[in-house]
């Protein structure tokens, strides 16, 4: 049966430059999900095998991109631990609905910034910028240990939010730029654990603080701690730098883009939809989950801190050995889009189980259920990124991309905190804010099936 098929180019270059270099790419075409094609690839159609080979550079750059996001999560959700705490409610005397609104206040300018932090990686580079956002988010989070007002610290988590925004579109984009199609899904499989280890240590580790210390103290350790990281990264980054004649290049393939051409592709907005719809059960769980397992479940802050740990570690496990597999079952000639699909509906199936946990009357099974539904969804995380941000998406404006997918990720972390304060207050009971999401997982993976579709790829 006929499709539209639409060339997906990647770069393969492993020399550590940050661009797409002439003759350094490879075209392949594949097939449409449930349009009746065969799922084999021609063989003809995979690169050479050296294409695929990644340098040790390169491999080292992308742990380092991970714990970078390590430290992003850990600054991003220790305000649940602060909420949690009783001396922190007491100090500010704040509602449910508030609690909600200052857990996503980061997303409003994390938001905000997406789309011009993927342009401006897209156009020069990766590390600048980079840098100089890491430094800002980590002076506000030591920042909120300062403030004595809410309106203080609803002023830091602005400051944070926009200081993360870079670390989505310069994660990808360096990817992009640096690793052939057989490599993505392992090293976003590497890059998504650090963004649940983070949460996952980041939840114990404030509430040891906060209960060991104060809620200020852990906001100064968080913060200040990592501006270590800068070290190895203006190292090993300063070995990956593009000639002067590269980023000329780069900035004159982002201006040909019309970008007219990426908004009006139904598989972009097909994409926003998932996106939103994944990050809301994660947001949820980062915001919420140790305020109900404090509130309604009767646990400790710190017992609550260990089952938020893994929440965030099974999670990471199963996203990183989804992505692994699906890379395996590709280089084994499996359609990469099928491949990615099946293991991103999957993700979305398990995640409806939190439901049972919810309803549960005992405390043993709904810690069992909010484990394994999250930790479940990890079969869509990797899979999901790789496809809309990497596979679907021209090279030149992978940044841009992105930054605008990583918008509905900021509208889901503004909207599921927010919205589960309010669905608690009005109800009494967390049985709606369960009911939100199995919602939300539902409509992800039917966006997914209906809406990803290899015809409706954007072109550069």
């Amino acid at each position: 049966m006929g499709v539209d098929k639409a060339a997906v180019v990647y770069s393969s270059t492993t020399d550590g430059s940050d661009n797409d270099k002439d003759g350094a790419k490879s075209r392949r075409t594949l097939p449409e999900w449930g349009e009746g094609e065969s799922s084999a690839h021609d063989p003809a159609s995979l690169p050479e095998p050296a294409s695929s080979s990644v340098s040790w550079l390169n491999w080292s750059i992308v742990m380092l991109l991970s714990l970078g996001a390590v430290i992003a999560f850990v600054d991003r959700t220790s305000i649940a631990s602060v909420l949690a705490a009783k001396e922190f409610k007491q100090q500010f005397m704040i509602t449910d609905v508030e609690r909600g609104l200052l857990s996503s206040a980061f997303f409003w300018s994390y938001a905000a910034l997406q789309i011009p932090m993927g342009w401006l990686v897209d156009r020069y580079g990766v590390k600048w910028p980079y840098t100089i956002m890491f430094v800002v988010w980590c002076l506000a989070s030591a920042g909120s240990g300062m403030t004595t007002t809410f309106a203080g610290i609803l002023l830091m988590r602005l400051f944070a939010g926009a200081g993360e925004a870079i670390v989505i579109p310069a994660t990808y984009r360096w990817i992009r730029s640096h690793l052939p199609e057989q490599r993505l899904g392992l090293a976003i499989g590497i890059y998504v654990l650090g963004t649940k280890i983070g949460p996952a240590i980041g939840g114990p580790f404030a509430a040891w603080l906060i209960v060991k210390h104060a809620w200020q103290t852990m906001f100064f350790i968080t913060g200040l701690g990592g501006l270590l990281w800068l070290v190895p990264w203006l190292f090993l980054i300063g070995k990956s730098e593009a000639s002067d004649a590269t980023v000329a290049q780069r900035r004159q393939d982002v201006s040909k883009v019309k970008i007219g051409k990426i908004f009006s592709s139904p598989l972009i907005w097909g994409a926003v939809i998932v996106t939103f719809c994944y990050n809301y059960f994660v947001f949820y769980i980062m915001t919420w989950m140790p305020i109900h397992l404090v509130e309604q479940r009767g646990l400790s802050l710190q017992k609550s801190g260990i089952y938020f740990f893994f929440s965030f570690i099974g999670i990471a496990i199963v996203a990183l050995a989804s992505g692994w597999a699906a890379d395996w079952l590709i280089n084994r000639g499996q359609d990469a889009v099928i491949v990615r699909k099946s293991f991103v509906v999957g993700g979305f199936v398990l995640g409806c189980t939190e439901l049972l946990g919810g309803y549960s009357s005992s405390v043993d099974v709904a810690l069992i259920w909010s484990i394994v539904s999250f930790s479940g969804l990890g079969l869509a995380t990797a899979n999901l990124l790789t496809l809309c941000r990497l596979t679907f998406i021209p090279a030149p404006v992978v940044g841009f991309v992105a930054g605008l997918l990583n918008v509905a990720t900021s509208l889901a972390g503004i909207v599921a905190p927010a919205l589960s304060g309010w669905l608690l207050q009005v109800s009494g009971g967390y049985e709606a804010p369960m009911n939100a999401i199995f919602l939300f997982m539902l409509l992800g993976a039917g966006s997914c099936i209906v809406m990803l579709r290899r015809k409706w790829a954007p072109e550069a």
